[in-house]
């Protein structure tokens, strides 16, 4: 397959909406994918939709049309970049308990979510005094870059984050509440917005009332927000082979490690540790000489495929429970 001519058009998307039967809705979902040119990964639940695709530009302008035609899509929140090459080797689209997975049975974002916070409204939320900040993204991804200022729960998954609250989360809001004598604003974030928006319906159902979210997640705030008038600090991890985004979303300089699949940092990748596609810091204790010589051959392969201008297989990228 030769590398294509036209940029290809990413659509990272999601939606809080009811579905009644996935089933019946997977079949037409994937034929157009298919049948449009599009690769990536869509989710189905009962509580609604959420992905990231890529392809041409009419190919994915075909498969939103169709995704708006569902139950409660009409007003799909989507978020655009453009890439020379394509981030996705796979189309997958799969039915599942949730479309982000944080594990609270009963919870429903569509009617309980917080209150939505625009990007152009964000820094003046964040700078009020008592408001908290909260990363509801995982460590690895805090660790790429984030909001100055904010709360990170050091989580491993979003599954991990009901039980952060509960342990530390309640208490920090209590302290605040303490300190200031008013019940204070949590504003919350993660890559693209769905995160964000269902943790809030957790922290309300929790009693926490003024709970609040940033519309579009940082993906939105990058794209909008004007470098020079910028809180956020680094770059954005990603989940397709951008790897991490800055201002304006433009390539960062983080590339992903083939062997543990976590992001590496412009420092990390000076390390005598670090290996294209075998190894780096984090996990290079971790893998043997012939673990390490199968993701070495690996490699070899996907340069020469690079050179012949064809694709190749490589990493599976894509990952379930994905943020977009």
């Amino acid at each position: 397959m030769s590398p294509p001519s036209a940029p290809i058009h990413v659509a990272a998307l999601y939606r809080f909406t009811t579905f009644a039967d996935c089933a019946a809705l997977r079949g037409p979902l994937e034929r157009v994918c298919a049948a449009s040119g599009v690769k990536g990964t869509l989710l189905l639940a009962g509580e609604g939709i959420n992905g990231t695709i890529a392809g041409p530009e009419a190919g994915i302008a075909r498969v939103l049309d169709h995704i708006r035609g569902l139950p409660g899509c009409a007003e799909l929140d989507v978020k655009f970049s453009l890439t020379d090459t394509l981030p996705f080797h796979r189309l997958k689209v799969r039915i599942k308990a949730e479309i982000v997975t944080l594990g609270v049975p009963g919870l429903d974002p569509v009617r309980d979510a917080g209150t939505y916070v625009r990007a152009q409204d964000w820094n003046a939320l964040i700078a009020e005094p008592g408001t908290i900040v909260i990363d509801t993204r995982n460590a690895y991804e805090v660790a790429v870059g984030t909001f100055a200022g904010a709360v990170n729960p050091g989580t491993i998954s979003f599954r991990d984050f009901p039980a952060w609250f509960r342990d530390h989360g309640a208490a920090l809001v209590a302290d605040v509440q303490r300190t200031h004598g008013a019940a204070p604003k949590v504003a919350m974030f993660c890559t693209g917005g769905i995160r964000c928006e269902k943790a809030t319906a957790y922290l309300k159902a929790q009693g926490v009332d003024q709970v609040h979210h940033l519309e579009g997640g940082v993906l939105r705030y990058l794209e909008t927000t004007p470098a020079a008038d910028s809180l956020w600090r680094g770059e954005c991890f990603v989940f397709d082979q951008r790897v991490a985004v800055g201002h304006g979303l433009a390539p960062g300089t983080h590339v992903l490690c083939h062997g543990c699949r976590m992001p590496v940092s412009p420092a990390d990748q000076e390390s005598p540790l670090f290996e294209p596609g075998v190894s780096c810091p984090r996990c290079h204790q971790t893998r043997d000489d012939e673990r390490r010589g199968r993701y070495a051959e690996r490699q070899r392969q996907m340069r020469i495929a690079a050179e012949r201008g064809v694709a190749h297989i490589g990493v599976r990228m894509d990952r379930e429970d994905r943020d977009p």
